[in-house]
């Protein structure tokens, strides 16, 4: 919904019960579902039958929070933040938020001039540790400048850490950006990151649950992660330690269906254990935004094949690849040594050693056979890697 345009009823409903419900309520959002909105919000305001399923002393705070609400000041307020109210069966509502059932929102704060809906077909989460490494900082902001200029939004938490990392990497790509807040859009948080909020709301979008001003709490921290999980096709932790938020995020993925998808870290560090134990469970391991897109992208977006440089000596036929292996390191070796270790005649050993000679690969010593210097180096490195 435009704010600039009148609200109905069915808005201004939700706009009241949003100040009314916290984010993630199953249980209301089992009476919207069932009564309607309309209804919910007579019955709160009446403040006389209790809907089912809740404690009378629930019903009283409810009530309580019911008794402050002004869906047409918080629609006012908005309007002036440049915030607007986008609620289900509204064209910018993003459908796949409909995954969430009765955990669903009851609408999104939107700030930003782009389609919510338009840029969540096409976007990949990027979560991770607030008091992360320089790797997990450089992770975060490579992999989100690679998904940036492959075309994909990238949509975090505006936090401290991986978060702003992310954002910063799609921003610096030239590239599209999404901030899931756990307060009111028109309140930047964490304060530190006030500017590169403000940043977001001009050249992305700043998305929430909760009315304008509303304040974080912990818990809200945690159910903001599932419209994150929800809103993308996949998800990325670059850092979590065990009990790290991110994981919540990865796991409501899992629940939705979503790609899971892990960046591994060193196994000395706390801050990688988590994401670690992601990896031994279902989760995909990606290395950079290439691995993201062919997980999450459509049909025929893969990335390219991984391999190592190719040598010289890996051009060799077969036959000629097994004599050079049969000669010793650092000595000369007789023709009949050398065919015994390449499991050959003595007539072919000649012939292909001949050849590698023309490749400056041996050279004769009386009548036996030696590397050369550049060969030995060659030989001996491939030697290592095996």
């Amino acid at each position: 919904m435009s704010i600039g345009d009148a609200p109905d009823t069915e808005v201004l409903g939700r706009v009241f019960l949003a100040r009314v419900i916290e984010p993630g309520d199953e249980v209301a959002g089992r009476w919207v579902r069932e009564f309607g909105v309309g209804e919910v919000v007579r019955r709160l305001r009446a403040g006389q039958d209790a809907l089912p399923g809740v404690s009378g002393k629930r019903w009283a705070g409810l009530l309580a929070r019911a008794g402050r609400a002004e869906p047409e000041r918080d629609l006012a307020v908005a309007r002036e933040a440049g915030v607007r109210f986008v609620a289900p069966g509204d064209g910018e509502w993003p459908g796949q938020l409909d995954d969430l059932g009765d955990a669903r929102p009851l609408g999104l704060w939107v700030r930003g001039r782009a389609s919510l809906r338009m840029w969540a077909l096409r976007s990949v989460a990027v979560v991770g540790a607030r008091a992360c490494t320089e790797y997990g900082a450089h992770m975060a902001a490579t992999l989100a400048a690679g998904l940036a200029e492959r075309g994909w939004v990238v949509v975090s938490g505006g936090a401290y850490g991986v978060d702003g990392a992310a954002h910063r990497g799609a921003l610096g790509a030239g590239g599209a950006t999404v901030a899931v807040l756990a307060c009111g859009v028109d309140r930047p948080y964490p304060r530190g990151h006030t500017q590169l909020i403000s940043r977001l709301a001009e050249q992305g979008l700043v998305v929430g649950e909760l009315p304008p001003g509303d304040h974080p709490t912990p818990s809200r921290f945690v159910l903001r992660n599932r419209v994150i999980a929800a809103l993308t096709r996949g998800t990325v932790v670059v850092e979590a330690a065990h009990r790290s938020g991110s994981l919540v995020t990865a796991r409501a993925a899992q629940r939705l269906g979503r790609h899971t998808i892990g960046v591994p870290g060193p196994a000395t560090s706390g801050l990688s254990a988590g994401v670690h134990e992601l990896l031994r469970q279902d989760a995909v391991l990606v290395t950079d935004a290439a691995d993201v897109v062919e997980l999450v992208g459509d049909m025929g977006e893969l990335a390219p094949d991984r391999r190592g440089p190719v040598l010289p000596r890996d051009l060799l036929e077969a036959p000629a690849r097994r004599v050079l292996a049969a000669l010793p390191g650092p000595r000369a070796a007789t023709v009949e040594e050398i065919a015994r270790g390449a499991l050959t005649t003595e007539d072919d050993a000649i012939a292909r050693l001949y050849e590698l000679r023309s490749l400056g690969y041996v050279e004769r010593h009386g009548d036996g056979w030696k590397l050369t210097r550049q060969a030995m180096i060659s030989v001996q490195g491939g030697r290592r890697e095996c």
